[in-house]
């Protein structure tokens, strides 16, 4: 479809001022291909590379359907629910929702975005007063479905965002507890990234005859993102963090790595070696993440340490960098991350870390996109002199311990707990050197010796067995 303009698409005039308004003129491929057959009231199975605008070609459409039935009542029964949108983190509920918002300024229609890590007594308002385009994670919306502040008797059109990233957050239960609340006459869409055999299977559930709209080859990362691998021991990562920051003066570097504590851990650590830094992860509250995003998208971050919780729905325009510390263990993973830069036809350059234990990581992901990843070295980086992180020499040092080789070194005991000491001991200290004051080793408990006879002779008491414990004797029999 060689269409160039939002104008042949069909849209309402007042969704394509609100477009025009945000500079937007000429569609992206799945935009193109994906706006008239939602129109059309068709299902869709959508997929493209992240950062291609598929939130627009799915949220210019719905705003387009939805506006013969807007209205400007307070009644909170003129607003139903008619478009249900579910994405699985937070943030990319965030993004959705302020791009569903810009989009349908000129429309009258309402919308909002609901998701957990904050209190619910605050969306609890927003939802009741209606809504017609509702934005939720699936916790968060069947909080909503038990608290009675949402009913979805009346959606037309449900969407299924990221559906690859629900599967893995294991979400499906959840979908399928929702999609059993829908009128069974609706339109479905689903979009994601990635494909997958479970999401295939997923799809035969959720949608009627769809359309498939794939716009590049599947599982593959945009061509607009350089690609390059730095071979490095785990220990050394930190500091070649540091060079490639310091040296190329970039601002706003995402860097990836796999756990929560190992995102705080890293974070501290820049900070202390004079970047600017924060993390954001899973057990980070809310307003948190929040903070810590938007104090990155000013650009007063040098660092943003992140989990795969902002692997989606971290939109920045021109994100210079995204360093993956840490290789994901499913390479469909790497496609999202490093998806955040280069978004929207710009250029990008993702660079990843890997040390020889993540090596099968590497070949998966390079066999998943069909081709080799360029290995490149850090001119002047001294990995001698550069700052290290021993956690990792540490740990392979209890696994070596627990395997028989080096010991680690053993903690010290605290010392024995002193006593004071009785008068015969003080007489017979006394006796020996009446010059030396009395030592601690005087006072040191004595240790009882193992047998009764043992114990007797060195004066420990013996105690008294309680009657009942005692055994009893038999007398004998008496001789006939």
């Amino acid at each position: 479809m060689s269409t160039t303009s939002f104008d042949e698409l069909g849209l309402r005039p007042e969704v394509l001022r609100a477009v025009t308004e945000a500079g937007y003129t000429t569609p992206t491929p799945i935009q193109a291909q994906a706006i008239p057959v939602v129109l059309a009231g068709r299902d869709v199975m959508g997929g493209a590379q992240t950062g291609t605008g598929k939130t627009a070609g799915f949220g210019l459409p719905i705003l387009s359907r939805l506006m013969a039935h807007s209205n400007t009542s307070p009644s909170p029964a003129r607003h139903p629910v008619r478009a249900l949108i579910l994405t699985p983190t937070r943030e990319l509920a965030i993004q959705v929702e302020e791009s569903i918002k810009e989009y349908g300024k000129h429309t009258g229609l309402r919308s909002t975005v609901v998701y957990g890590g904050v209190d619910i007594k605050q969306q609890l308002p927003i939802v009741r007063a209606g809504v017609e385009i509702l934005v939720a994670t699936p916790g968060r919306l069947l909080d909503h479905i038990e608290q009675k502040s949402v009913n979805l008797g009346q959606v037309e059109v449900f969407v299924l965002d990221e559906a690859d990233r629900m599967l893995d957050m294991g979400f499906i239960p959840d979908i399928k507890r929702i999609m059993a609340l829908l009128p069974k006459q609706r339109q479905n869409l689903l979009f994601s990234a990635t494909f997958s055999n479970d999401i295939k299977k997923l799809a035969d559930e959720l949608l009627n005859k769809p359309q498939l709209i794939e716009v590049a080859r599947r599982n593959s990362a945009t061509e607009t993102v350089t690609q390059s691998v730095y071979k490095v021991q785990q220990e050394g990562k930190r500091g070649l963090l540091e060079h490639i920051v310091r040296s190329r003066d970039v601002w706003q570097v995402l860097c990836f790595v796999r756990t929560k504590h190992g995102a705080s851990r890293l974070a501290r650590q820049l900070e202390k070696d004079g970047l600017a830094t924060s993390a954001i992860h899973g057990d980070k509250t809310q307003q948190a993440r929040l903070e810590a995003l938007q104090a990155f998208k000013e650009g007063k971050l040098q660092v943003l340490v992140a989990t795969d919780v902002a692997a989606r729905g971290l939109d920045i325009d021109d994100l210079p960098l995204v360093i993956n510390y840490e290789l994901p263990h499913v390479p469909e993973d790497y496609v999202h991350r490093i998806g955040r830069t280069g978004r929207a036809g710009a250029k990008g350059e993702a660079i990843a870390f890997v040390d020889p234990a993540e090596e099968k990581h590497l070949a998966e992901i390079e066999k998943m996109l069909k081709m080799k990843i360029m290995v490149a070295t850090a001119e002047g980086f001294d990995p001698d002199r550069a700052p290290r992180d021993r956690a990792p020499e540490r740990r392979r040092e209890e696994r070596g311990a627990r395997h028989g080789s080096e010991r680690p070194t053993p903690r010290r005991e605290a010392p024995r707990e002193s006593r004071r000491p009785t008068a015969d001991e003080r007489e017979a200290a006394y006796a020996k050197n009446p010059d030396q004051p009395l030592t601690a080793a005087a006072t040191t408990p004595r240790a009882a010796p193992a047998t009764t006879a043992g114990r007797a002779r060195a004066g420990f008491r013996q105690r008294e067995v309680p009657a009942l414990l005692k055994k009893r004797v038999l007398p004998e029999p008496e001789k006939v």
